[in-house]
C-alpha cells in the first residue's frame, strides 16, 4: 500500500494544491486545516510523514508536532512557514524536532516532494491502459472551436499601456498607449469573427462540462480566485487553473508559480477578436484576414502582419495584453467551478506574460469587483490589521500615493468607516484597495 502523508495548512486552496501534489505521486493523503483536526485524524490513520504549517488558527504547528510525536515518536516531520523565517528559527526547530526539512513560503513544491520521498519512499505503479472514464476532464483541452458568448459582463475593460513579456531568451517591457477592450458581447454580426481551426488541430472533446477526472482537485469559485492564484505562487508550482461558468471555460497557465499564459473558449477573447475590441483593427479587416487564413491554413495573426495591419514587433505586446485581459476578466466571476492540475504546457508557449501575481490580483479586484460585491465583503464596522503571515510582501505591490499614505493608519484602531473618511476617495475605490490587500493576505479582519 502507498504511504499516507498528513498535510496540515489553514489555507484551503494551498492545502488542496498540496494534497493533489502528493496524490498525483500515488501517496495516500490526509489533509487538515486545523491542528486539533490533524491530531485526531493521525490517531485514526497514522501517517508515514507529516507536512505541517507552523501557524494555524487553533494551535501552533510546533504543538501539533509535539502531539503527533507522542502518538508516533519516530514520525518524520516537514515544516512549512510563512512567519518563522530566518536561520535561527530553522536551527531551533532542527535542534528540538530534527525535522526532515524546513521550508519558508514561498517554497519550491518540487523540493517539498523530494523531501517527502526521502522519508517515505514510494514508486507509483504504472497503471494499465484503460478507456477514459465517463465524464472526463472538462479542462483537458479548452475547445477553441466552440463559439461561446459570455452573459453578464458588459463593461469595457481598461488595460494599462505597459506589459512585460518573455519570448525565448528575451524579456522585454513594452510601453504603449492605455487600451480599452470593448465589452465582450458582440455589437453586431461582424463585430467578432471566428478564426479558422489550427492546422492539424485535434477534434473537439465530447465530454460533459464541469467534470474533472479522478485525481484533480476541484471546488466552487466563491471570491477565492486570488487565493487560488496565490496557492500556485506559494508553492512555486507549474500547472493549470481551469475555471468554468456555464459553457464558458478559461485556463490560466502557471510556470514556477507565475501566471504566464491564458486561454479561453470565448470567441471575444481570441487574439483577432481582441484586436478588434481594443480598436487595433476593424471587424471587416479581421473577417477578411480570417478568411484568407482559413484558405491557406495559416494563423490569422500571420495574415494581419503580412497585410501591414499588425507589425510583427507589436504582436508580442498585444498577446501580453490579451493574456492580461483574459485573467482580469475572471475577477468578474462571482460563481463557477475550478479545477487545478500540474502539467508543463506553459513551458512550450513562445510568448509569456511576465507579471507578478500580487499586482494582477490587486488590479483585478480594483477593476472588476462591483461596489455591491465589495460592500458584501467588508463592513463599515470592521477593523483591519496587518496580517501576521502575509502571502506577499508590500514591495511586491505597486501602490498609489494615497494608498501608501493610508496604509500606516490601518492598524486595527480605526474602523473601515473611519478609513473611508480619512482616504477622501470614493467609497468603492477605498473598499477595492482594502479588499485587494485582504486578498493578498497583507490585511486581515479579526472578530
Amino acid at each position: 500500500m502507498a504511504p499516507r502523508i498528513l498535510v496540515v495548512d489553514d489555507n484551503p486552496e494551498l492545502l488542496s494544491l498540496l494534497v493533489q501534489l502528493f496524490e498525483d505521486e500515488g501517496y495516500e493523503v490526509t489533509g487538515a486545516g486545523r491542528g486539533t483536526q490533524a491530531v485526531e485524524k493521525a490517531r485514526g490513520q497514522p501517517p508515514a510523514a507529516a507536512v505541517l504549517d507552523l501557524l494555524l488558527p487553533d494551535m501552533m504547528g510546533f504543538q501539533v508536532a509535539d502531539a503527533l510525536r507522542k502518538q508516533q515518536p519516530q514520525l518524520p516531520l516537514i515544516f512549512i512557514t510563512g512567519v518563522f523565517k530566518g536561520g535561527k528559527h530553522a536551527v531551533d526547530a532542527r535542534q528540538k524536532y530534527a525535522p526532515a526539512d524546513y521550508f519558508e513560503k514561498p517554497f519550491d513544491a518540487a523540493r517539498l516532494l523530494e523531501a517527502v520521498r526521502r522519508v517515505a519512499p514510494y514508486t507509483k505503479p504504472v497503471p494499465a491502459p484503460e478507456a477514459a472514464p465517463a465524464g472526463g476532464d472538462a479542462f483537458e483541452e479548452v475547445d477553441l472551436d466552440i463559439d461561446v458568448e459570455e452573459e453578464g459582463f458588459q463593461d469595457p475593460l481598461e488595460l494599462t499601456g505597459r506589459v512585460k513579456v518573455t519570448g525565448g531568451n528575451l524579456t522585454a517591457e513594452i510601453r504603449g498607449a492605455n487600451l480599452t477592450a470593448a465589452p465582450l458581447v458582440p455589437q453586431g454580426p461582424a463585430a467578432l469573427v471566428r478564426p479558422p481551426p489550427p492546422p492539424g488541430g485535434r477534434p473537439a472533446q465530447s465530454r460533459p462540462a464541469g467534470v474533472a477526472p479522478p485525481g484533480n482537485r476541484r471546488g466552487e469559485l466563491r471570491d477565492n480566485l486570488p487565493a487560488l492564484i496565490t496557492a500556485f505562487y506559494l508553492s512555486r508550482e507549474t500547472g493549470e487553473l481551469g475555471l468554468q461558468r456555464g459553457k464558458v471555460k478559461k485556463v490560466v497557465y502557471f510556470e514556477r508559480g507565475m501566471p504566464v499564459f491564458a486561454l479561453s473558449n470565448l470567441l471575444a477573447d481570441r487574439f483577432g477578436s481582441f484586436l478588434v475590441r481594443v480598436g487595433k483593427i476593424k471587424p471587416e479587416q479581421l473577417e477578411d484576414a480570417a478568411a484568407v487564413a482559413a484558405a491557406s491554413q495559416r494563423r490569422t495573426g500571420d495574415v494581419l502582419v503580412e497585410r501591414g495591419l499588425l507589425k510583427d514587433t507589436e504582436r508580442m505586446y498585444y498577446v501580453g495584453q490579451q493574456v492580461k485581459a483574459i485573467i482580469y476578466s475572471l475577477f468578474a466571476w462571482e460563481d463557477g467551478t475550478w479545477v487545478m492540475s500540474f502539467k508543463e504546457k506553459a513551458t512550450a508557449e513562445s510568448i509569456k506574460l511576465d507579471a507578478h501575481p500580487a499586482n494582477l490580483i490587486v488590479r483585478g479586484v480594483k477593476k472588476l469587483y462591483k461596489p455591491e460585491r465589495l460592500r458584501g465583503m467588508i463592513r463599515p464596522e470592521d477593523r483591519l490589521f496587518p496580517a501576521v503571515a502575509p502571502a506577499y510582501q508590500l514591495e511586491d505591490v505597486e501602490l498609489e500615493r494615497w494608498e501608501t499614505e493610508l496604509l500606516p493608519r490601518i492598524d486595527g484602531a480605526r474602523t473601515v468607516a473611519e478609513l473611508l473618511a480619512l482616504a477622501n476617495r470614493p467609497e468603492p475605490v477605498v473598499q477595492g484597495f482594502l479588499v485587494a490587500l485582504m486578498s493578498l493576505g497583507l490585511l486581515e479582519r479579526r472578530d
